[in-house]
């Protein structure tokens, strides 16, 4: 296991990323140690003053999650230390931040066995130096929920995250659908298949298009983390393409396919109902056939979703942060897509309308009883770009569509046109003055990544 602090490392040799990001020397150290048994939540008598939170550390991961930069920094604020586990031998742009300490992991991508140990190690090492302070794991994408859930946390540390029937819930795709429609929520006809024969005849008994994604969240497939793509098909030809391709390695969701704008609900749920409302909606997505968003606007939250997304979350007993996404077709009305049950890639757009998401939820962790996201009442009119994803989403337009199922593939002029307009108001993910090498890192290794992936 290797530590690296702040921009003082090198990831790579490379004379083209030398340049562009000035990175030093690579510091190097190995950890070895122990974990056990299960992490837990502070108790809601437990009281900590906000001296001793003020010295809390945060133990927060994957690096490589788009959300990152801005939790640390919502964290830092709020005077928390901040460290991170990241993949070994990936690079990301946390890994550029002088406000955090990186500690290398094996991927549960390539060896998960190694990855959970490697894990145990860095929760022992750190609290045998946390000389009584608090301590608080932090997973901030869904690998790191999952890996989390299968690892032995001891009761030194808290943990910041969905547990038990809420973790399952959070990383199972199917069991949200149900969920929701239970709550509500307008669900489009879905089904879980396992085989190439349920598939072709969920596409016989439905209409096209239809669209097939991993049913859980974290697939696995020969004992390692397995990245799945998603299909839209607008024919039984692209439906026996797309079935050529999954060759039944993990479980699918098929559904009809739905066009229209994503929306997103968030909040914060407390012993006392949910708290800190917010929304956005969609600009534009980095890849039109279906991505995160490069561009997204702050919206209100209507009392009719609201009560939906309480019936879904008292429901499951959730606790802390959430995202509900959504779409809305061109009638105007709202489909449910799934459940985020950790920080999201626009954290970005909250965090420049006040809500501190992510160190509201440490605070809660640390205390169930904490006022962290009462009185919150946040702007409804702000833009907030993601820079790298913008120039993607100007490459993936040249490039064009991939299924006949997207009609309506933006325009190549009126999309320059749209990105070259700028208003003051609006917002850029990962950008902070006195960290600019984040977002210098995240350009890159957006593009490059992405790119690359492209090729591949």
């Amino acid at each position: 296991m290797r530590r690296t602090r702040g921009h003082h490392h090198g990831q790579t040799k490379s004379p083209r990323r030398t340049a562009w990001l000035a990175s030093g020397a690579l510091v190097a150290r190995h950890v070895r140690a122990n974990g056990s048994d299960s992490g837990r939540r502070a108790k809601s008598g437990t009281k900590l003053s906000r001296y001793n939170m003020s010295r809390a550390t945060i133990l927060v991961g994957f690096a490589e999650a788009l959300s990152a930069p801005e939790v640390v920094w919502s964290l830092v604020d709020a005077g928390f230390q901040v460290v991170a586990f990241a993949r070994k031998g990936r690079a990301s742009a946390l890994r550029y931040s002088r406000h955090v300490v990186c500690y290398e992991i094996h991927a549960p991508e390539s060896n998960l066995e190694a990855s959970l140990a490697d894990l145990h190690s860095l929760l022992s090492s750190l609290s045998s130096q946390s000389q009584g302070t608090p301590l608080v794991l932090f997973p901030l994408d869904d690998k790191a929920v999952w890996l989390c859930s299968r690892a032995r946390i001891d009761d030194r540390w808290l943990f910041a995250g969905p547990l038990g029937a809420c973790s399952e819930l959070a990383l199972n795709k199917n069991t949200q659908v149900e969920a929701a429609r239970v709550a509500g929520f307008n669900v489009p006809k879905s089904r879980l298949v396992r085989t190439a024969q349920d598939l072709l005849e969920f596409g016989a008994e439905e209409t096209f298009p239809i669209i097939l994604k991993a049913a859980d969240a974290v697939p696995t497939y020969q004992g390692r983390v397995y990245s799945c793509r998603k299909w839209i098909c607008a024919s039984r030809a692209e439906l026996e393409r797309a079935i050529d391709e999954w060759k039944q390695r993990v479980p699918l969701l098929a559904q009809t396919f739905v066009a229209g704008v994503g929306e997103g609900v968030f909040g914060l749920a407390a012993q006392d109902g949910i708290r800190a409302w917010s929304g956005h909606r969609r600009v534009r997505m980095m890849n039109p056939q279906g991505s995160g968003s490069s561009a997204c606007a702050s919206q209100p939250v209507p009392e009719e979703l609201r009560s939906k997304v309480e019936a879904f979350l008292t429901t499951a007993r959730w606790r802390g942060l959430f995202m509900i996404e959504l779409l809305r077709d061109d009638s105007g009305k709202l489909w449910f897509v799934e459940l985020n049950g950790r920080t999201w890639g626009s954290m970005a757009l909250c965090r420049r309308q006040g809500l501190e998401y992510p160190a509201w939820q440490v605070e809660l962790t640390l205390d169930e009883k904490s006022p962290a996201g009462l009185a919150i009442n946040p702007p409804t009119s702000i833009v907030c770009r993601h820079a790298g994803r913008e120039f993607m989403h100007l490459l993936f337009v040249l490039k064009g569509a991939k299924s006949t199922a997207l009609r309506q593939w933006p325009p190549f002029w009126r999309t320059v046109g749209d990105l070259a307009r700028i208003h003051r108001g609006d917002g850029l993910y990962n950008w902070r003055r006195d960290d600019p090498k984040v977002f210098l890192a995240d350009f890159y290794y957006t593009v490059h990544d992405n790119v690359f992936k492209s090729r591949n």
